[in-house]
């Protein structure tokens, strides 16, 4: 899978007017939707181009414009400004056939107003104020989906929310054009690991296929000696590689096969086009090791993984590696694994048996190998550090049944309060918003899973955007959440996606 490129997506920039006005005045809307534009497009995440199109003043124009972004497969949203007065009955044909996510740009070409020179003709000219709520609602009429963003694009606040928009949109890209390749079934008996693999193609895109692991055997098997050759002298060239696994080592064979294991992973997941997979530990075929460092350096690379067969998370992380791209921090999958209770200081230990990023690090990771009490196999090898300090959050996603819930936990990164010598894992520690005991209640209220994605890297209005994107509902706890807070949210989300989506 090669990573996000400059500018491989496409987010369109329509803006509205009408006819009424004149060529003159049509030429200066242009040129202005021009320079916003532009100005649009600086701000956007690196990978995506805002492209200007011609001025929309037609309903048949507007029609076949919003077909057009549907069938691009390039443009995965839609920016759309009414620059003056465009009379929204126009838009009802193109809106209700749109099926890209939308951005209604609630904005002006001046920041400023000039008060001593204003003349009919500058307000005949300027008349987003009045446009943008004649289009808006025609926009709640039809009950879409979409984000509304109110304030000059040179306002960094403002800016911040159109960037955080173009990375939802792609993962909302991401999620319609993604495979998982999963080897195994379930970890028996578990619950929160099910789920609808029909409903989750209908309403998040994702396909999920079915392998017996003895498939990912046999790959292993076809992988040449030269090729781990290479592969394992870059892991010593990027890693702090244990004596003993190096070679000339006592395990350095272990090391070999957990080689093996990476490129017959990358070799299986590229060739079927998969961009996200799961393992699980109680189906194992014929491993010698649970793959522990070939999870981890596929997700530094961008691929979504979940364990036990979890592909609801597999699918979660490949989204938000998607959106994350350019950013600073990281991106993982993780579990909370246990407390730390003494009043005052309350934190969560998170790890995953051996399936941490990378990406959480900013440190050269040690390469180890220890037993894995787990799995009936051979010691795994694995990276092991601690996830740096930052600001965060935890999501997961759930199967209710009736509907997908997305519950996410704003938090933060803190180091261990003491050294792990005996926990040979990667693993990351923070101190969830507001406070444990209300992120945990609020948390088991929400029926939300025991694995999620941990990501310093994706902003929280960016995961907003995207559960409105997909439809999908969020529950957020953060610094303002109460325990009764969340739980009389929920009852009201339960109404509300009982008796069907609104405005």
């Amino acid at each position: 899978m090669q990573p996000l490129s400059q500018h491989e997506h496409e987010v369109w920039f329509l803006t509205g007017s009408q006819s009424l006005y004149g060529p003159e005045m049509l030429d200066q809307v242009a040129e202005q939707s021009r320079r916003i534009c532009e100005m649009v497009d600086e701000v956007m995440a690196a990978s995506i181009r805002v492209v200007w199109k011609p001025v929309l003043t037609t309903s048949d124009g507007i029609r076949r414009q919003l077909l057009d972004a549907n069938a691009e497969d390039a443009c995965i949203g839609v920016i759309a400004w009414m620059h003056t007065f465009s009379p929204a009955r126009m838009w009802i044909a193109g809106l209700d056939q749109l099926r890209k996510p939308l951005l209604h740009l609630h904005t002006q070409a001046n920041e400023a107003l000039p008060w001593s020179t204003i003349d009919m003709d500058f307000m005949n000219l300027n008349q987003a104020a009045h446009g943008d709520r004649e289009f808006a609602h025609v926009e709640s009429r039809l009950g879409l989906a979409r984000k509304i963003v109110a304030g000059h694009v040179a306002e960094p606040t403002t800016a911040a929310r159109i960037e955080a928009w173009g990375r939802a949109a792609i993962g909302h890209h991401t999620a319609r054009t993604l495979k998982v390749a999963r080897f195994g079934d379930n970890m028996r008996g578990v619950a929160v690991t099910e789920g609808d693999k029909v409903s989750a193609q209908i309403q998040l895109g994702a396909s999920v296929e079915a392998y017996g692991v003895n498939a990912l055997v046999e790959a292993v098997g076809e992988v040449s000696d030269t090729d781990v050759d290479a592969l394992v002298a870059k892991y010593e060239d990027t890693y702090r590689v244990a004596d003993e696994l190096r070679a000339g080592g006592s395990r350095h064979a272990s090391l070999r096969y957990g080689a093996r294991q990476e490129l017959a992973l990358r070799f299986f997941l590229d060739t079927g086009s998969f961009s996200a997979f799961t393992t699980n530990f109680e189906d194992l075929g014929g491993l010698r090791q649970l793959p522990g460092l070939a999870v981890q350096r596929l997700m530094a690379d961008g691929y979504g993984f979940g364990g036990e067969g979890d592909w609801k998370t597999s699918v979660l992380l490949r989204i938000m590696k998607a959106m994350s791209v350019g950013r600073f921090g990281g991106t993982s999958f993780m579990e909370d694994y246990t407390y730390h209770l003494v009043p005052g200081e309350q934190v969560i230990l998170g790890a995953h048996m051996l399936e941490v990023c990378p990406s959480l690090t900013n440190t050269t990771p040690h390469l180890e190998i220890h037993p894995l009490s787990i799995g009936d196999r051979e010691d795994p090898v694995r990276l092991v550090f601690d996830a740096d300090p930052a600001e965060a959050f935890v999501v997961g996603l759930a199967d209710l049944g009736d509907r997908f819930r997305l519950t996410a936990n704003e938090i933060e990164v803190v180091p261990p309060a003491e050294p792990l010598p005996k926990l040979p894992v990667a693993r990351a520690v923070w101190r969830p918003q507001p406070d444990l005991a209300t992120s945990a209640e609020s948390w088991l209220r929400a029926g939300a899973p025991h694995h999620t994605v941990l990501s310093s890297a994706v902003g929280t209005e960016a995961l907003c955007d995207l559960a409105e994107m997909l439809e999908t509902e969020l529950v957020l706890i953060d610094a303002s959440s109460t325990a009764r807070g969340v739980q009389q949210e929920l009852r009201w989300n339960h109404a509300y996606h009982r008796l069907g989506a609104g405005a």
